[in-house]
This record gives C-alpha cells, structure tokens and sequence, in this order.
C-alpha cells in the first residue's frame, strides 16, 4: 500500500529551545486567558514541562498532565471514566473505534480549530485512515512517525538501501533482537509476503476477514517459533525500547524511529534508524477531545497553541515525532537533516505502510497472537 502523505518529504524535527520560542509567542499573546485544561498524553509527549509551561505563560491557563504508555491504555481509562476527566487526549488514528462504543469522543468543532496550522496533506488524508466516524470528525492530525529498525552500525554492516525485515530473523542474532509483538507480526506478515513464502497483498489482508487474519498470523508464529532464540528483549513503550539496546545487550531490533534516532543523537552515533526495503510501518496520532470534558475552550486553545509552527517544532525537537504544523520542518537542524536522509533513502516515504482503521473483530484477534507469539 503507497503512503497516503505522499507530499511529506521533510521531517519536522528543529533544535528550537524555550528560549528562543519564548520572544514570538509573547509577541503575539492575547490577553490572558483563565482556568486549566487537563491533558492526558503519551508519556514522552511533555516530559520535559517546556510546552505546557510555554503555555500557561502565553495565556494564563494552567496544564495539568498525565500520562499513558499505549492506545489500549487511554481507551480503557477514558471508557473507565465514562469520557470525563480530561479534556484532550493523543489517539493514534486508526484505534478511533475503540471509542466509539459510548461516544466517548465529541465531534471536533472546526470554529474553534485553527485548520490552517496543520499540513494539508495529513489533514485529507486523516479523513481515510479513521479521523471520522459517520460523516463527522473526531480527530485532527497531530505528529506521525515510522517504526522501522534500529541496529548498531558498528557492529552489523547493513547499507540504509539493503535494510530488510529479514535482517532481524538472520543467523547468528540470538538473544540480540528486540521487537514489540504486536508489530512484529505485521511486519513478518509483510516479509514473507515480500519474499513470496506468504501472499498477504503486502500484509493488508490481515485486516480482510478474520480468517484470512489467521490463517497469515498462524504462518507467522510458525516462523517465529523457528527463529525464537533471536529474541532477547520484547518491549512495549519508549523507555523499554532503549533499554533493550543501552542496558538488554540487543543489537538490532524493530522500534519506532525516535527510539533509534535519539539513540544516535543522544546516546552513540553507532545506533542508527532506517526504513526497511519492504515500508516502514507508519502511525498517525492526533488529538481529541473527550465528550466529558469539562475544558473545552481551553482545551482547543492548547491544541491550537501546538499547532504554531515554533510549538511543533520545539515539540518535534523533544521527542522525534514528526509534527503535523506547517511550517517546523522550516527549522530543521542540521543532525535531523542528516538523521531523516539517512532513514528514509530514495522512495521510502512513498513506500512507507500506513495503519488502517482496526474493524471490530481486528484487536482482539491480535491480541490472541501476542500471546502466542510472547510464549513461542
């Protein structure tokens, strides 16, 4: 399946610090606004305090933030919740589903959304991957990323070009590759599909029906069974990610792209990240707001304040995400340059493999696969 961003060709990752955002927004600041607004996000999306203190300076609203580690998580807390107790959240998009049972979503109001801040491309093309429900919006694109592999450069000799699935499941990796089950098995679907063992229509027919689901997840942990002693580390968020590599003794692994890229920016430049041959899997997440929310008009001014070019960036530059605002990729540094050149060589956005919308019976079944596959 082509990507369907293809006019993204540019990540939009800058080096723009609190500082240097400060002077501009401050420039531009209405009168302040009040009260609070309650966010509840991925745990790397504000770590640091530098957005949503930037915020509460720009406009008097104090943000209050928690955390989640994964889309199964936000649901259940929001749905736990009946949709009350926050007033914005980060759904990856193509698990909208999982909050239409209760409406525990409300439809986006467009008068309140600074449309214009975000990238056309990824604007449209939301509207496919599951940003609506029934004709009406309930979700605005907000960063995207890739997951693809991270390997140590100095230890495997493996040109961006020549990178392959494959190269996880190769002799002579036991107990050095790390991989997040859930994943793994779409990408070892699109794999074998690849290679012909396993005609899948590039792993797309898992989706299909549910027996076409398992018969291809049925031939996946087959294959994993015969390579098991090539895992050493599954991992499930960001920090078990990295640690599978700084502190697991893995040397190879499918992760998502801001795990292998600040490996190599932060950590060694021998960690780098690149998209293999057969597409990198591609996630949009994006923003919502919850149907209890109580917040509401502080909740899009957040959003809104995201959306700013200087935000997005700084954002980007803190967590690698790719930021859905125009205009970041302005400011690109230089090491994100070189770090997305050397990811994404010759057509790999074109090929990259975009998460579809989930159907009913999609997780579920998944979720049965993961087990098989965590006890292989």
């Amino acid at each position: 399946m082509k990507s369907t961003v293809p006019s993204l060709s540019r990540r939009a990752v800058l080096a723009t610090g609190a500082a240097a955002l400060a002077a501009p927004l401050i420039a531009r600041r209405a009168l302040a606004s009040s009260g609070e607004v309650n966010v509840f996000a991925w745990g790397d999306y504000f770590q640091n305090g530098e957005i949503p203190a930037a915020f509460t300076d720009a406009t008097g609203i104090k943000v209050n933030v928690s955390t989640y580690g994964s889309n199964e998580e936000a649901a259940s807390k929001l749905r736990a919740a009946g949709g009350k107790g926050f007033d914005i959240l980060f759904p990856s998009i193509d698990t909208r589903p999982n909050y239409d049972e209760g409406g525990l979503l409300a439809e986006i109001d467009e008068s309140r959304l600074k449309v214009e801040r975000i990238q056309p491309a990824l604007w449209r093309s939301s509207l496919e991957l599951g940003a609506a429900h029934r004709g009406k919006r309930y979700l605005v694109p907000f960063d995207w990323g890739t997951e693809g592999i991270t390997w140590d450069s100095s230890a495997l000799d493996i040109a961006p070009g020549e990178l392959s699935y494959g190269h996880l499941w190769a002799d002579g990796l036991a107990g050095k590759v790390a991989m997040r089950q859930k994943s793994v098995l779409t990408s070892l679907a699109i794999y074998l599909d690849a290679i012909g063992e396993l005609p899948s229509n590039r792993g797309m027919d898992v989706y299909k029906t549910e027996a076409d689901n398992r018969r291809i997840f049925d031939a996946c942990i087959e294959f994993v069974k015969a390579h098991k002693s090539n895992i050493g580390a599954f991992w499930n968020n960001a920090t078990e990610a990295t640690s599978a590599f700084t502190d697991g003794g893995c040397t190879i692994g499918q992760t998502w792209d801001t795990t292998g890229i600040k490996l190599h920016t932060d950590t060694d430049p021998k960690w780098r990240y690149g998209a293999p041959k057969e597409g990198a899997l591609a996630w949009m997440d994006t923003a919502a707001i919850p149907s209890g929310a109580e917040n509401v008009e502080q909740a899009y001014e957040f959003l809104n304040f995201l959306l700013t070019p200087e935000v997005g960036g700084m954002f980007a530059n803190a967590t690698g995400y790719n930021s859905a605002a125009m205009g970041a990729a302005e400011h690109l540094s230089d090491a994100n340059k070189e770090a997305f050149a050397y990811a994404y060589p010759g057509d790999a956005i074109d090929n990259l493999w975009w998460w579809p919308m989930f159907t009913p019976w999609f997780s579920a079944v998944r979720e049965e696969y993961v087990e098989k596959l965590t006890n292989a």
